[in-house]
């Protein structure tokens, strides 16, 4: 058993960097192909003694519906306005269906004892020190998605749909 243990490593070790490069060719890809769509956001702190300054993002399209079917994981079909902002239509436990102009975006509910919370993205906005101000503006979080519902953080925008930070 001594003489497999090196290529048994060497192997999951290859595994690992496989499924991790696969991961990021993803994301990259969504990022570079993946439609921008605005969030509203609601407002909450922007800040954290142990993490420095950041802002936790609470999408308003992002709170459970409750009674609904109770699935914890599923899409939310939304529609796009001609600023890019997104308009809750339905949540969805498949794919389709999915009408012209519908926009999925996968969803995780959380369901803690004190909360239940919808996951869409990223829920938390990290920026340098001594920003708050500026991202204090923040009225919608920015998300590349891609046709099957991924979706990455870009950033934040304020009322006028300017990015801030730039």
């Amino acid at each position: 058993m001594m003489k497999y243990r090196e290529p048994i490593i060497l192997f999951n070790l290859i595994l690992l960097l496989a499924y991790f490069n696969m991961s990021v060719a993803e994301k990259e890809k969504t990022l570079a192909k993946g439609r921008l769509v605005l969030l509203a956001l609601a407002p909450v702190d922007p800040r954290s003694l142990m993490q420095g300054d950041y802002m936790e993002l609470n999408y308003a399209i992002a709170r459970p519906e409750m009674g609904s079917e109770g699935d914890h994981h599923g899409y939310c079909v939304v529609s796009i306005d001609s600023s890019n902002v997104a308009h809750k239509i339905r949540l969805q436990k498949d794919a389709s269906p999915l009408n012209a102009g519908e926009i999925l975006i996968k969803y995780k509910v959380n369901n803690h004892f004190w909360r239940m919370s919808m996951r869409i993205g990223a829920e938390s906005y990290f920026f340098e020190e001594g920003m708050v101000s500026k991202f204090a503006k923040a009225k919608y979080g920015g998300l590349r998605i891609d046709a099957t519902g991924n979706s990455i953080l870009v950033g934040l925008y304020d009322e006028h749909f300017n990015l801030l930070g730039k």
